[in-house]
């Protein structure tokens, strides 16, 4: 049971997250990975190295601290992270590894003189009480998802029914149930865990849904990272007719229905939720506005698949961009960086929009800045990011 005293010394640790919050985390990591590696699978080593993971978790425990005292303001925060762990079967007994973990952290690297017994006591009764709430929302998810058409719990196998090269860096998966039954629906922009074995063991890795519901397979598009286990196996090993276990699908990031235009910027293989969105926005009548930024014309992927859907669809508009004209390349509308000169020229003269974008950190730094100088209201802007949301301020 979380005190009023136990809020008190949360919020009095606020100062502390501030300056090492991400020390903190870094230490917490190599705890969790050393105490319970049976949570190595659910995470990505790319993210560790990078540092994202450990400012995303910083940023949340930052957060928790700040608002101890009125947690409804962390309404967003929490349905982000429930639907993170849901695409990738957060359960309730990694709870506990977690919590281990987390207090362990606090004590080595705070100190016993900072991380007193009464700071330990405290934060126990924090996380327990953040536990409950987030086991208390994905229960609700997994039990909604297993009672829907097409609807299951846990992992379900599926065939890889084609593989696709969109361009020097992607490749596309559609998977079809192995059982050959119907599959849950999802909202454009939501992503999927997927679960494959590589050397005997298991890895999970969640893909953004790159293509339309159709109530039969599901289709991720992944890019090769240099560092990516996960994303260099697809590509290398996983072949028509190869079989892999998904989880239901989930996310925060969706398509919001209304009839306003639709603004739809990505960044490279942030592209790949834009495109369900696109096709959904375009299919209710909605004017778009697709906007896509890549290094050059040899990773820019889907670039046909859009010039038909323009074709075909009067209320669709398409400007790409590339950092670089290279020979033998399709033209670009525009050869450098994005900017709010390039926005100003390509949106409607309405800036009355649903806006969503994504992509690489600078990329959407870049973008958020220029719609709101534009004249886009942030309250209309929707983006997916991995880490803290201060990164793109």
């Amino acid at each position: 049971m979380l005190s009023q005293e136990h809020r008190s010394i949360i919020a009095a640790t606020v100062p502390i997250l501030e300056q090492g919050g991400e020390a903190l985390t870094r230490h917490f990591y190599l705890q969790l990975f050393k105490d319970f590696p049976e949570v190595l699978p659910l995470f990505n080593q790319a993210h560790q190295h990078s540092g994202d993971q450990q400012r995303a978790l910083a940023n949340g425990i930052l957060m928790y601290a700040r608002n101890i005292e009125r947690l409804e303001q962390l309404g967003p925060l929490v349905n982000t992270i429930v639907n993170k762990h849901v695409a990738l079967q957060i359960l309730p007994e990694h709870y506990p590894m977690v919590g281990a973990s987390l207090l362990k952290a606090i004590r080595e690297v705070l100190g016993a003189e900072v991380a007193t017994d009464a700071v330990i006591d405290a934060w126990a009764a924090a996380y327990g009480q953040l536990a409950d709430i987030l086991m208390g929302a994905e229960g609700d998810i997994y039990q909604e998802k297993k009672a829907a058409p097409g609807g299951w719990e846990g992992a379900r196998k599926f065939v890889v029914s084609r593989k696709t090269v969109e361009s020097d860096e992607i490749v596309s998966f559609q998977m079809t149930p192995q059982d050959g039954q119907p599959v849950l629906a999802f909202e454009p922009g939501q992503c999927i865990g997927i679960r494959v074995t590589m050397d005997g063991a298991e890895m999970q890795r969640q893909y953004s849904l790159s293509a339309e519901r159709n109530g039969v397979s599901y289709q991720i598009s992944v890019k090769r990272e240099p560092m990516g286990l996960v994303s260099n196996f697809l590509h290398d090993h996983v072949n028509v007719g190869d079989a892999v276990d998904l989880f239901p699908p989930s996310g925060a990031f969706t398509l919001t229905a209304g009839d306003k235009p639709v603004v739809l910027i990505s960044g490279g293989v942030g592209i790949t939720p834009t495109l369900a969105m696109l096709t959904s926005a375009l299919n209710t009548g909605r004017d778009v506005y697709f906007i896509h930024a890549a290094r050059h014309g040899g990773v820019h992927a889907f670039r046909g698949m859009v010039d038909q859907l323009a074709e075909r669809h009067d209320n669709l508009r398409h400007y790409y961009c590339y950092a670089e004209s290279r020979d033998g390349d399709a033209e670009p509308d525009a050869v450098g960086l994005i900017g709010p000169n390039h926005l100003a020229q390509w949106l409607p003269e309405t800036r009355d929009v649903d806006a969503y974008f994504l992509g690489p950190v600078p990329f959407m730094k870049a973008v958020k800045s220029s719609l709101r100088e534009v004249g886009v209201p942030e309250a209309q802007t929707s983006y997916e990011f991995f880490g803290p949301a201060s990164a793109l301020a």
